[in-house]
C-alpha cells in the first residue's frame, strides 16, 4: 500500500497538486575566484549592467534552470573573460586529465547582498597558469588580471588589487571557527573600494582559503 502524508495524498498526488509558486525562492549564482598558480593575480570583470555598472567584480552570473552550479561558473567565465574551462587544470599543475577542477570555497546568502532581490552565490576558486590571458565578452565591459597583496593585522585583512593605473582596496574582518564538522573562515566586509555586491567578502574569503 503507497504511503499517505497527514492529509490523505500518495506521492503522485502530492506532487500533482504542488505550486511551486506558493513559496518564496531565492535566484541561483556562480562565482569563480580564478587565481594565477602562485596566488598572486586575480582575475576580474567590469560590469556592464545594472546594478553596480562600472565596479569590478569576480566572474559569475544566474544558473540556468537546466545546470549545475559548478557549470554555470565554466560557462561565465568563458562568457565574460574567454577563460575556457579547459584551462582550470587539477591544483597539482600536473596537467593530469582532471579537468575544470573548481573547488566550492563557500556558500552565501545574505537575503540583502544583491539590489536585485533575494540571490544566493556558490563561490567556486581555482587557479590557471601565468600565461592565461582574459578577453571581455557578453556583459563585461573589461576583464583583467589584478595583482593581489595583503596587509594582515590580526582579525583585520586589508586587500589591495592593482592593474595598471587602476586600484581597488577593501577590509575585512575574519576569524577562523573551528566545529566537530571542520573549520570555516567567517567574513564580515568592513570597506569597499571599487568592487560590486558584496565581492569584497569573496575575495576575501578567496585568499584566506589559499594563502592561510
Amino acid at each position: 500500500m503507497e504511503s499517505v502524508d497527514k492529509n490523505g495524498l500518495t506521492e503522485s498526488e502530492f506532487l500533482a497538486a504542488y505550486k511551486p509558486g506558493d513559496y518564496p525562492r531565492p535566484s541561483a549564482t556562480a562565482d569563480l575566484a580564478l587565481t594565477r598558480r602562485d596566488g598572486s593575480e586575480i582575475l576580474l570583470i567590469k560590469r556592464g549592467n545594472h546594478p553596480f555598472i562600472g565596479k569590478w567584480a569576480l566572474p559569475g552570473g544566474f544558473v540556468n534552470p537546466d545546470e549545475t552550479v559548478e557549470a554555470a561558473a565554466a560557462r561565465e567565465l568563458y562568457e565574460e573573460t574567454g577563460v575556457s574551462c579547459e584551462s582550470i587544470i587539477d591544483s597539482t599543475g600536473t596537467g593530469s586529465d582532471v579537468t575544470n577542477q573548481a573547488i566550492l570555497l563557500g556558500v552565501f546568502s545574505d537575503p540583502k547582498r544583491d539590489p536585485r532581490g533575494w540571490t544566493i552565490t556558490s563561490l567556486f576558486g581555482a587557479e590557471v597558469g601565468d600565461d592565461t590571458s582574459a578577453n571581455a565578452g557578453d556583459d563585461a565591459r573589461d576583464a583583467r588580471w589584478f595583482k593581489l597583496s595583503a596587509d594582515d593585522d590580526g582579525d583585520i585583512l586589508k586587500l589591495r588589487l592593482v592593474c595598471d593605473e587602476l586600484v581597488l582596496t577593501c577590509e575585512c574582518r575574519y576569524e577562523l571557527v573551528t566545529t566537530p564538522f571542520g573549520s570555516e573562515w567567517r567574513v564580515c566586509e568592513l570597506s569597499n573600494d571599487g568592487l560590486a555586491f558584496d565581492h569584497a567578502k569573496l575575495i576575501s574569503l578567496a585568499y584566506l582559503r589559499y594563502h592561510q
